[in-house]
C-alpha cells in the first residue's frame, strides 16, 4: 500500500463532512482548517490546524499547506476560503478547478460582472464600490430598484433590495458588515421570471458533462427574503432556456481556462426575456445540493471533488435524470426565541421524506432567518409529480410544525 493522501479541507461547518466522509471512503487523511475550533467537521476531521482562511491571510494557509505536505486542497461549500484554496494549488502544482486569477474573478461579484459584460454575457448594469460617497454620488447609473451586496459573502448575508435611493447608504451599510474584504457592489434588481436556479455542477477538462438546474423558493416572510428556504428538482425552467444556459456557462468556463472540478451555479430567467448566469462558484454549494442531487440522480459529484483534489480518477459522470421531485427544505424560525421541537405528519413523514437533519438541539436559542447560517436543518423530500409536491408545499403548516418559544 502506497503513502496515505492528506486532503485539507478550508473551512469547519457541516456542510464538509460529506466530503470529509468520502474523502475516509478512500483511504485518505483530512486535515481541516479555520479560526473556529468548535466547528462541527474538524470533529471529524483527522486533524485541525486554526488559521484563518480568508484571502488576505493566503500565505499563511500556503505555509501550512506546505509544512503538511498535503496533495490535495478544496474549500468545499465553504466560500470565504475558495481564493486561498485556489492560490495554495497553484503555488504548489496540486490539483485544483481553475486558476488562482480566474478564482479571483468568480469569488468577486464586482470583478465577475465585469467580466461577463466584456465577453458579451447577458448581465445586469452593476458597479462595485468600497465606500458609500462613490456609490450614492451614481444613483442615476442604475435602474431602479437595485440590490446591495457584498462583493465576497455567500448564503444571502448582506444583500438587500433597495426601491428608493434614501435607503441606500443603510443598504451599503449592512453589507459591508457581512463583507471581508470591504467591497460591495450595486446592480439593477431584474424582476424574476418564474424562479431563480441554484445547483451544482461538474466539468472534466473544461467540458460541462453535469448542468443541473432547480428551483428556488424564498420565504416572504423571512426578516431576510433574499435567502432560498425551499429548493426543488427538477427545475421548472424552460428547456430552451436552460440549453441557453448550459451552453453560456461552457463559453465561460472555456474563457476562465477551467479544468476538472464542481462548481456552485446560480441563474435565472429576468421579465424581459434573457437568462441570466449570476453567480459561479468553483465550490460546493451550501444547504446540501450536491447531497440531494446525488439522492436524486445516483451521481456522486461530492466524490469525484474529492478524488480530483489529490490527483486520482474519477468514475464517469453524466447529466443528471430525476425519477420524481426531489425538494431541499431549508426548516427555519421567523422568530428569535428557544427551539423546542420540529413535528413531522406520521403520514407525511412516511410516503415523502427521505432524510431528517435537525441541528438544533432542544433549548437551543435560534434567530430568526437572516442567512442559511440561521437555519435549524433540512429536510430531503421526494413527490412522484410536481402536482403532488405543489400541493404539500402549499400546505406546509399541515404536516411541520416548528415549536419556537
Amino acid at each position: 500500500m502506497g503513502v496515505q493522501k492528506k486532503l485539507m479541507l478550508l473551512g469547519g461547518i457541516r456542510y464538509l463532512v460529506p466530503a470529509i466522509e468520502a474523502a475516509h471512503k478512500h483511504g485518505y487523511h483530512v486535515i481541516t482548517v479555520d479560526y473556529l475550533p468548535n466547528n462541527i467537521a474538524h470533529k471529524y476531521s483527522d486533524e485541525y490546524h486554526n488559521v484563518s482562511i480568508l484571502a488576505k491571510d493566503k500565505e499563511k494557509v500556503l505555509a501550512l499547506a506546505q509544512e503538511q505536505r498535503i496533495d490535495g486542497i478544496l474549500s468545499y461549500a465553504v466560500d470565504p476560503g475558495v481564493v486561498a484554496a485556489a492560490y495554495v494549488a497553484e503555488q504548489m502544482h496540486l490539483p485544483f478547478t481553475c486558476s488562482y486569477e480566474s478564482a479571483c474573478i468568480m469569488q468577486d461579484k464586482s470583478k465577475f460582472r465585469q467580466f461577463l459584460t466584456e465577453h458579451g454575457f447577458n448581465v445586469p448594469n452593476a458597479k462595485g464600490y468600497t465606500n458609500a460617497k462613490d456609490a450614492l454620488k451614481d444613483v442615476g447609473f442604475f435602474n431602479w430598484p437595485v440590490i446591495v451586496k457584498p462583493v465576497d459573502s455567500a448564503g444571502s448575508k448582506g444583500v438587500t433590495r433597495v426601491d428608493d435611493p434614501k435607503d441606500l447608504e443603510a443598504a451599503i451599510a449592512h453589507a459591508l458588515e457581512e463583507s471581508h474584504n470591504g467591497h460591495f457592489i450595486v446592480e439593477d434588481f431584474l424582476e424574476l421570471q418564474g424562479y431563480q436556479s441554484s445547483a451544482d455542477c461538474f466539468s472534466v477538462n473544461g467540458e460541462l458533462i453535469y448542468a443541473d438546474y432547480s428551483d428556488q423558493l424564498f420565504d416572504k416572510d423571512a426578516e431576510n427574503p433574499y435567502t432560498p428556504s425551499i429548493e426543488i428538482w427538477p427545475a421548472s425552467m424552460p428547456q430552451g432556456h436552460q440549453d441557453y444556459l448550459t451552453s453560456e456557462i461552457q463559453r465561460l468556463l472555456k474563457l476562465l481556462n477551467c479544468g476538472t472540478g464542481l462548481y456552485n451555479i446560480e441563474s435565472r430567467v429576468c421579465k424581459n426575456g434573457k437568462p441570466y448566469i449570476m453567480e459561479v462558484s468553483p465550490r460546493a454549494g451550501g444547504n446540501r445540493i450536491a447531497e440531494l442531487q446525488r439522492i436524486g440522480t445516483g451521481i456522486d459529484l461530492i466524490e469525484a471533488e474529492v478524488c480530483k483534489a489529490v490527483g486520482d480518477d474519477i468514475k464517469p459522470i453524466t447529466m443528471p435524470h430525476y425519477n420524481g421531485y426531489y425538494v431541499n427544505y431549508i426548516v427555519h424560525s421567523n422568530q428569535d426565541g428557544i427551539f423546542e421541537e420540529a413535528v413531522i405528519d406520521e403520514a407525511f413523514q412516511k410516503n415523502h421524506v427521505i432524510e431528517t437533519e435537525i441541528r438544533v438541539n432542544k433549548d437551543n436559542y435560534v434567530e430568526t432567518f437572516k442567512g442559511a447560517n440561521n437555519a435549524i436543518g433540512t429536510l430531503f423530500l421526494h413527490f412522484n409529480n410536481r402536482e403532488q409536491m405543489e400541493t404539500a408545499l402549499a400546505n406546509q403548516k399541515e404536516w411541520l410544525t416548528l415549536k419556537v418559544k
